[in-house]
């Protein structure tokens, strides 16, 4: 598909469904263009399955201040963000907030066209929308981030987990009716009809009390208050979380012992007709990532896993003779209870 056609099929979708118009004499498409230009195609770490090296960012300053989502993404010494016009630059990080999960990148340009978060009156429910992002990373170079149409659901405590790891923000978010919230969209913008911002799209979550997934995203009187405080180096931190270990036995696989700082995640072993047995994993295989997230060491494959909530899919990512070779051992067991 064609850049051309594919701002074409937004515009007419935009049309046909009843976008207000922008302004006098504004079109969905110029509302589109205008928002879009001030939307970042972010590249950094990643590259394994559930892992993507991509994501979005907001231009929040003309002189090259980026915000974008706190991710693995930024986990990296080279991070690059392309512009709406193809311009690619190296991106340093200013700092984060992680009570938030909100990034603050810088890049070395002048007047651009940027976004002015701030401490604004916050969207009322039944509010039409549109979530402009690099969404399954299908924009490269010049080509425009996609846009999405929806309607703001509710105004609501943000209470959800990512595995069993509760999310560490607690204020108010915009829940949306339409899937915004895919992979390549963290950092991306939600503008009104008119291309104000309101705020910005969030990671993938789910909700701590349905188990479905979330579309939000966070408000910009918070997009600012964090942008501020990363700059000004008052970043609060969040209080620590107790991670227990889970014991990869209980799953079939006996891991090489644990005899150096960080011991490479080498099975061993497996038990008969255990789930790991059954999934088809084989001696002498290295797990380097569980449901997504890299484990350099043993000790993070037991972290990893007990950050799982008891049932989750339980997904490796393992080196064997030289491929990557994903295996699913189904649902995690509950934890054991203690007396």
């Amino acid at each position: 598909m064609t850049t051309a056609f594919r701002r074409l099929l937004v515009v007419t979708l935009l049309f046909g469904l009843g976008l207000p118009a922008a302004a006098a004499g504004d079109t969905p498409q110029q509302v589109i263009a205008a928002a879009a230009r001030k939307v970042v195609k972010i590249y950094g770490a990643g590259g394994l399955r559930g892992l993507e090296g991509y994501q979005s960012g907001i231009i929040v300053a003309a002189d090259g201040k980026i915000a974008t989502a706190a991710s693995t993404v930024l986990d990296s010494d080279e991070i690059d963000c392309v512009l709406d016009d193809g311009r690619r630059f190296r991106a340093r990080l200013v700092g984060v907030d992680p009570r938030r999960e909100l990034a603050l990148l810088a890049i070395d340009a002048e007047g651009l066209p940027a976004f002015a978060p701030a401490a604004a009156e916050r969207a009322a429910p039944g509010t039409r929308v549109l979530a402009l992002s690099n969404l399954f990373g299908v924009a490269v170079g010049d080509e425009r981030v996609s846009a999405q149409r929806g309607v703001v659901s509710a105004v609501v405590p943000l209470a959800a987990r990512r595995g069993a790891a509760e999310a560490p923000y607690r204020g108010a978010v915009y829940v949306l009716d339409c899937t915004t919230n895919n992979p390549g969209s963290a950092g991306g913008a939600l503008v009104d009809a008119r291309g104000r911002l309101l705020g910005m799209l969030g990671k993938e979550l789910r909700s701590t009390a349905s188990g479905i997934w979330l579309n939000y995203a966070l408000p910009t009187d918070e997009l600012a208050r964090g942008c501020a405080e990363i700059e000004a180096g008052t970043v609060a931190r969040p209080a620590a979380v107790e991670v227990r270990p889970f014991d990869p036995r209980r799953l079939g696989i006996v891991l090489v012992p644990d005899l150096l700082d960080s011991t490479p995640a080498y099975v061993e072993s497996l038990v008969p007709d255990s789930p790991a047995a059954r999934a088809g994993l084989v001696r002498d295989d290295l797990v380097i990532a569980v449901n997504g997230r890299a484990v350099p060491s043993r000790a993070a494959v037991e972290r990893a896993l007990g950050e799982l909530a008891a049932g989750d899919p339980v997904r490796l990512a393992v080196v064997r003779d030289g491929a990557v070779v994903d295996v699913d051992l189904g649902p995690r067991p509950q934890d054991k209870e203690t007396r």
